[in-house]
This record gives structure tokens, C-alpha cells and sequence, in this order.
């Protein structure tokens, strides 16, 4: 092994140490299976296998062949969809592929606003979906801070989007995905739901399905279902052809079969009794921790949380949700800053912090370990600036993974 690639192996060993030696609470992450990194890093990634099984555009692909069709079939398995396409790279090539399958460039879509919890492909000026599509917001209620289905129903009303969208990045509470798709169907839109983030728990119905209401659904693999991180989306059978057309040749070329077969291994694991355990502990942590936070005076958006999520508002503490983002990663703590409804920070600061369970569940963690890691965050961010406290920290941070190793 030369030096360069020496430095780059060095570096993946340090990242190992870093995730073993640090406690994660952002809400998108988690840690795969041996057996799904081990289809990651397999000899797949080797075979370009553009176009889909049975129809591809390069010899060679009667192996990767099965490999897709167990992943397709162990998809719609899994969510009792009629049709599934395991390809998109991403969650966000998912939406846009989606996107592509229904809309033309100017179509109105009606999402939830990124302010709100909603993601960057639902409508942010920044994002290709903001570029190419009128999007229109809904947001959640300024009391509640629930989504506000009736300002949805208005606005659906007067927009007539072709699309509306269900779904967010960082939304604590129960998605009512019967409701959306009535509104949906009032004007005439396609409903889709972005199941991204609770793609675990609706998969152990642990949060109502949109299957029996969406047009079409996208996800993500890793996030709550534990896999590789990639995309998915799921549809009615009458809209597999419009599907598959634009994830490819639409919005990509060759799909990444190891990444395909890490998410066929995922899926399967997503079907066992254990991964149904696995899920109510993730709500329990969640939960535990968010009324932990409440006691020692912190308010909590939406009041707490149905999922493996939620949003601590920092105005009270005078610390804005970078501060206590980077004290917190000094720490030995990851989380996430997040902007809180109708915010007067800029994304990029935030008042609040969006904290998730998967991961720290994942490691075995349960409510026990949960007091003391939320007593760390609260002596964390009354010590921003301590640099010396911050470091007294994470030694006890590192103590408590050593006893929790990641599996």
C-alpha cells in the first residue's frame, strides 16, 4: 500500500474510533450491519448493470440480476407495495425521480415548508425542486405547531397543485397520510409520500402506512431501517413503467449493485421480530428523552414526540442551535442544529437542535443511558464556552460508548 492510500486507510480507522467513541443523536444516521457493510464494500461495486433485470444495457448481469430482483421483491414485501425500484442513489434522487414521473418543469407541488420541518426537496430555493417546480408551502399550526391540514386543504384549493407531497426531515408527530391523500384527491393532485425518515417504523407499524393512499412513495434505506445509505421508491403497479423511466434513464445511469444488494440484506433484516423490538425501544428512547429535557426546563416542539425524533427550542438558554451544536460535538455528543417553526434564525444557526434515537439504540442503549445522556446535553449547554468542562465531558461520553460498543 502506497502512502496516499495508507493516509486515506488511517483515516477510515480514525472515523471507526471517532463513531465508537462518540454517541450520536442525529436523527438521520444509525450503524449498518456487518453484513450490509460487507455487501458495500463487496465485489459488485466492480459491474455496471445500467437499465433493470432482464433488460440491461451491458453483458454480464445474470447474477446482479437475482440480487436486484431479491431486493425488489423483499421491498414490496416489506411494505405491501405493488411495485418497487431499488436504484435511486439517494433519498433526494428518489423525490426526483418521483418528480419527473408525474410533473413537467413548472408544475405546482404543494409540500411542507422546509421552516416547518419539511426537506430541502420539498420546495427550498436552493434545491433543484425550488428551481424547476412552483412550490407551494404548508406549514403546521402556530399553537399546535402540528401539521395544519386545514391551511393545507386552503391552499390546495387555490394552487391545484399536479403534486402534493407528505413527508419531513425533522417532524416529531404522526403524519395523517389518509387526510393528505383525501385533500390530494380534491384537486386532482398526485399524493406522494416521502417516508425517509420513518421508513423503520412503518415498516413494523409503528406509524400509519401510506400505501393504501399514495400514488407513490420514496425513502431512504438507511435513516430507521438500518440498511446502506440509498434511496427506494414504491408505487401502484400502474405507475412501475413511469417509475422505472425516470429513475433511468431519467435521473440516473448504472445503479451501484453493491449498494442494492446491501439494501436486499436490509430489508430482510427489517422483516425479523428483533427489528420490531428494535423500534419500540427507538420511541421509547425518543420519547424518554424529550420529557427528560422538559423537566430540566427545556421546551420541546409540538410538546414531544411519536417517532424517534424531535426538536429542542434553545431560546431560553440564551444559546442558538450551532452553539449548541459544536459545544455538544466537543463534547463527544453529534446532533444536529435545526431551525424551529417560524424561526427568526437563519438555517445555518437555528434556535433548536433536532435529536434522534436510532443510532444510540442501535448500540443497545435503553432509558437508563438515556438520563445520562440527556444530563450531559443540559451540563453541555450551560458550559458552551467552557472548553475544559466540554473536554471533562466527553471522557465520560467515551466511557459510557465503551460499555455499548457498536455492533
Amino acid at each position: 500500500m502506497n502512502q496516499v492510500n495508507k493516509s486515506v486507510a488511517d483515516m477510515i480507522q480514525q472515523e471507526k474510533l471517532r463513531m465508537e467513541n462518540e454517541i450520536s443523536l442525529i436523527a438521520s444516521e444509525n450503524y449498518a450491519p456487518q453484513s450490509v457493510l460487507d455487501a458495500v464494500g463487496s465485489v459488485l461495486t466492480n459491474k455496471y448493470a445500467e437499465g433493470y433485470p432482464g433488460r440491461r444495457y451491458y453483458a454480464g448481469c445474470s447474477v446482479v440480476d437475482q440480487i436486484e430482483i431479491i431486493g425488489i421483491e423483499r421491498l414490496k414485501k416489506l411494505f405491501g407495495t405493488e411495485h418497487a425500484n431499488v436504484q435511486p442513489h439517494a433519498g433526494s434522487q428518489a423525490n426526483m425521480a418521483a418528480y419527473l414521473a408525474f410533473l413537467q418543469p413548472g408544475d405546482t407541488v404543494l409540500a411542507m415548508d422546509f421552516a416547518a420541518g419539511g426537506h430541502l426537496t420539498h420546495g427550498a430555493p436552493v434545491n433543484f425542486s425550488g428551481k424547476f417546480f412552483n412550490m407551494i408551502s404548508y406549514g403546521v399550526d402556530p399553537e399546535t405547531e402540528c401539521i395544519d391540514y386545514e391551511t393545507m386543504a386552503r391552499r390546495a384549493e387555490k394552487h391545484k397543485p399536479k403534486m402534493m407531497i407528505a413527508g419531513a426531515s425533522a417532524y416529531s408527530r404522526t403524519i395523517d397520510f389518509a387526510r393528505c391523500a383525501e385533500i390530494a384527491q380534491s384537486v386532482g393532485a398526485k399524493f406522494m409520500a416521502d417516508i425517509a425518515h420513518i421508513a423503520g417504523l412503518i415498516a413494523t407499524d409503528l406509524h400509519p402506512s401510506p400505501v393504501p393512499y399514495a400514488d407513490v412513495i420514496t425513502g431512504t434505506t438507511h435513516k430507521t431501517l438500518r440498511g446502506p445509505r440509498g434511496g427506494f421508491i414504491a408505487s401502484k403497479a400502474e405507475y412501475a413503467s413511469a417509475i422505472d423511466r425516470a429513475v433511468m434513464p431519467g435521473v440516473q445511469g448504472g445503479p451501484c449493485m453493491h449498494t442494492i444488494a446491501a439494501k436486499a440484506i436490509a430489508f430482510e433484516y427489517a422483516m425479523e421480530p428483533s427489528f420490531v423490538t428494535y423500534q419500540k425501544q427507538v420511541i421509547r428512547n425518543a420519547q424518554h428523552m424529550a420529557c427528560k429535557l422538559q423537566d430540566l426546563g427545556y421546551r420541546i416542539v409540538s410538546g414531544g414526540t411519536d417517532n424517534h425524533m424531535f426538536i429542542v427550542d434553545l431560546q431560553s438558554k440564551g444559546v442558538t442551535g450551532v452553539q449548541a451544536e459544536r459545544a455538544l460535538e466537543a463534547a463527544g455528543i453529534n446532533v444536529t442544529r435545526s431551525c424551529i417553526p417560524f424561526d427568526t434564525q437563519k438555517p445555518l444557526v437555528g434556535s433548536g437542535i433536532r435529536l434522534g434515537t436510532p443510532a444510540i439504540t442501535t448500540r443497545g442503549m435503553q432509558e437508563k443511558e438515556v438520563d445520562q445522556i440527556v444530563q450531559w446535553i443540559d451540563d453541555v449547554i450551560n458550559h458552551v464556552d467552557d472548553a475544559s468542562y466540554l473536554a471533562s465531558v466527553k471522557e465520560k461520553v467515551q466511557a459510557l460508548c465503551e460499555k455499548y460498543p457498536i455492533k
